[in-house]
């Protein structure tokens, strides 16, 4: 019989008090083998549950449990799903690992379309890898929350904007799950001239049309870099464009909140920003159900700020160190990170600047903080770049009119805050593989990381200035 290794358990958890331990294997639940974390998630919810429990040393324990409804046993497992991952069959016009540079590393050009990722993770799948079964399982097991990248409810341009001959077919999927009243998330990627207009109005229209089950749906603009050699051609939303389907958004969380008391479709904050927009206040984000998706994460950081700034002006906050720091940002936050810093200069004795990087690496199109690299923060602030480091393959760059140069004058600065967006999730690492150390070496300089939020962030340089 194959086993699942089990990499740790949590300290007092049920699994600690019966002695399981690193290096065992997990054999069975209630006498059945796991197919894959579904089949662990749904078996170990019971009050009373068997596990079968093999030691590194052969021995075969066969445990019984008590406890309540849904109560964590405490397990680890080498392997979070299972099971291998399920790779993406489609090729979508606006994929972004198609557009990277050669010779990433290679988990960059990983494409997962994985249910049980969007379960575990939070991960978004277009159901064009899923089987009959997998739909079966999700209703059987009543797994929730399921995150959908839809792009289109329009069965025709959906196999012609994923590339994929299924990709239409797979929207009765979408029907079975709403049918079944599984909670779920959705997500458009908008192209201009392709999937906006009508076509936004009509997948908004159908998604909406499944609320309660549909419970949100965020739209997010296209992102194109300088490596699109091959591939379809597609243009940038302009201001005015941007404008418009805030408009657009905007009138259908009006009809949105007369039939269901809730605005149900939301714009990610770039849409804002490009159209000259200040983003809404909290309330209008409605708890941020898709802040992952870009959606009122800079309203989020603001009232962050806001509130910790409020704290420490009631606090007579001291400045003793005097260090002076600066804030690593991408261009799309910069204007709301300068607003921060100077009402952080306007109350406190602290002398703090941001920190404009353009994204030199996938093409100054890209704005957002998470996609800067440490060569672009090293290059723009006049430090020499290690010369292992892996740089942008140029020979399927589509050459723009700019060179990357030092835009940044670091000689009085003394501490760096690198937010956490810009590393990977498990290691302090960027995207093209240099470290925060790396950094710090190349610029001679202190650097500290921060949480991608206006609390942590106040909380930093304070700390530095205390």
């Amino acid at each position: 019989m194959a086993g699942h290794k089990i990499t740790g358990v949590l300290p007092d958890s049920i699994a600690d008090e019966l002695e399981i331990a690193e290096g065992d294997l997990l054999l069975s639940v209630n006498g059945q083998e796991l197919k894959d974390v579904f089949d662990y998630h749904y078996l170990v919810n019971d009050e009373e549950v068997d596990l079968l429990i093999q030691k590194p040393d052969g021995d075969v324990w066969e445990l019984s449990i008590e406890k309540d409804y849904n109560e964590d046993i405490g397990i680890i497992f080498e392997d979070a799903l299972l099971d291998n991952y399920h790779s993406c069959s489609n090729k979508c016009i606006f994929c972004f690992i198609d557009q990277m540079p050669r010779g990433m590393r290679e988990t960059l050009y990983f494409k997962d379309d994985d249910a049980r990722l969007s379960f575990l993770q939070g991960n978004y799948i277009t159901l064009t890898n899923m089987s009959e079964d997998d739909i079966e399982r999700i209703i059987r097991f009543h797994l929730a929350p399921i995150n959908i990248s839809v792009h289109t409810t329009n069965p025709e341009l959906r196999v012609e904007m994923l590339h994929n001959r299924f990709a239409g077919e797979a929207l009765k999927k979408l029907d079975k799950l709403y049918e079944a009243g599984i909670e779920m998330n959705s997500q458009i990627v908008l192209c201009k001239g392709i999937n906006d207009g009508v076509e936004l109005d009509r997948t908004i229209e159908d998604l909406g049309n499944m609320y309660p089950a549909m419970q949100s749906l965020s739209v997010v603009p296209i992102g194109l870099t300088d490596f699109r050699k091959n591939l379809k051609k597609l243009e940038l939303f302009e201001r005015e464009e941007s404008l418009s389907v805030v408009k657009q958004i905007e009138g259908w969380q009006e009809k949105f909140l007369k039939k269901y008391g809730t605005r149900f479709v939301h714009a990610s904050d770039e849409w804002y920003i490009k159209a000259g927009l200040s983003v809404p206040e909290a309330d209008y984000y409605e708890g941020y159900g898709q802040i992952e998706n870009g959606v009122g994460i800079i309203r989020s950081f603001i009232d962050e700020f806001n509130e910790r700034l409020e704290e420490l002006k009631e606090s007579d906050f001291v400045a003793l160190h005097k260090k002076k720091c600066a804030i690593i940002s991408g261009v799309l936050a910069a204007g709301y990170m300068g607003d921060c810093t100077s009402k952080i200069k306007k109350y406190m004795d602290i002398d703090v600047e941001v920190f404009v990087i353009q994204n030199d690496f996938f093409g100054r199109d890209i704005t957002v903080t998470g996609l800067v690299t440490g060569q672009d923060i090293i290059k723009q602030l006049g430090g020499i770049v290690p010369e292992n480091v892996r740089r942008p393959d140029e020979s399927n760059r589509i050459i723009k009119d700019y060179e990357a140069a030092p835009i940044h004058d670091i000689s009085e600065i003394e501490a760096i805050l690198i937010p956490t967006s810009m590393l990977k999730a498990d290691e302090d690492i960027f995207l093209d593989d240099l470290s925060v150390n790396d950094i710090s070496k190349a610029l001679q300089r202190e650097v500290y990381i921060v949480q991608s939020n206006g609390m942590d962030f106040l909380n930093k340089v304070c700390e530095l200035n205390e």
